[in-house]
Formats: structure tokens, sequence, C-alpha cells
């Protein structure tokens, strides 16, 4: 089995697409469960957002710590014994001026108990609730899902994205 350079099995299927279309702003990408992944995807994520939307330095901040933490707890609570995949999935709701972003994993939800919990973990859900404008997260059969929404997000006009000839 083929080895990435920090000892992760490269066994899982990686399918990464990313817009450089305003038309058509959506980024998606499922990937290895694992902390590089984390940081690779809250970089592209960045660079992403940065060449589509509008957002102030506090606001594209926001997103991005907040996705951070939905990545993080995929990565490391959904699969505790075995490696897992983890996907995100950003759409731009064009009524509403809303990214709409998702995060799912295929492993399972561990409930721990408060007190036994150490006093420097457990603020990732609460930070999410608080960056975002709205936020779930739907425990399913099969994984969990967490969305987040952020509002009054402004597209980057279409003539900024343009080449000059």
């Amino acid at each position: 089995m083929t080895e990435r350079p920090a000892g992760y099995p490269l066994a899982i299927m990686t399918d990464s697409t990313f817009s450089t279309d305003v038309a058509d702003a959506d980024f998606s990408c499922v990937d290895t469960a694992d902390a590089q992944t984390v940081a690779r995807l809250r970089h592209e994520l960045s660079r992403w957002l940065r060449a589509h939307f509008a957002l102030d330095p506090v606001r594209l901040n926001d997103v991005l710590l907040a996705v951070n933490e939905a990545l993080t707890n995929a990565a490391e609570f959904a699969y505790p014994w075995q490696p897992g995949t983890m996907a995100l999935e950003v759409r731009y709701d064009v009524t509403d001026r809303t990214l709409v972003v998702d995060v799912s994993d295929h492993g399972r939800w561990r409930d721990v108990d408060p007190a036994t919990r150490s006093n420097t973990r457990g603020r990732g859900i609460p930070l999410m609730r608080a960056l975002s404008d709205r936020m779930t997260i739907s425990r399913l059969p099969k994984g969990t899902h967490v969305q987040l929404q952020f509002g009054d997000c402004a597209r980057v006009a279409a003539e900024a994205c343009a080449t000059p000839a």
C-alpha cells in the first residue's frame, strides 16, 4: 500500500472538484478524514472563498473557523478504530445570498460524559453555533452531517474575475 509522507495510507479514493467560474460557484471534496486533509481543505476553501465572494476579513475568518471545527470533529472523532472519509460541500443560495456548508462523515457519533471531559476540549460545537447564522447537526444511522449557513454573503462581481485581454 502506498503511504503519504506522514504515514497515512492512500487506500481511500479522493475526489475533488473546485470551480473557477463564479456562475458555478460550488466547492466540493471527499477525502481522507485526517488532520492533513483538514489543513489542506481549510487552505483551499480560503482561496476559493477569496476568489468568489466579497467577504470582509472577520466574516471570512468566521466561515473558515466554523468549517475547520466541523472538519476537525469528523477527522478526530468519527473513525476512532479505522480510517474513513469526510465530505465538504459548499454552495451558494443566490436568492438568500447565503453560503451553505455541509460537512459529513460515515463514522459514529461519540457521546462524551461531561463529568469526565477535559475542560480544555469541547468548544467546537459552541464555536460553530456562534460563528454561523444557522447550524444543524444530524446524527444519522450511517454518519454525522453538519450544516452551517452564513447569510449576507455577496459574490465578487463577474467583471472582477474576468481576465483582461
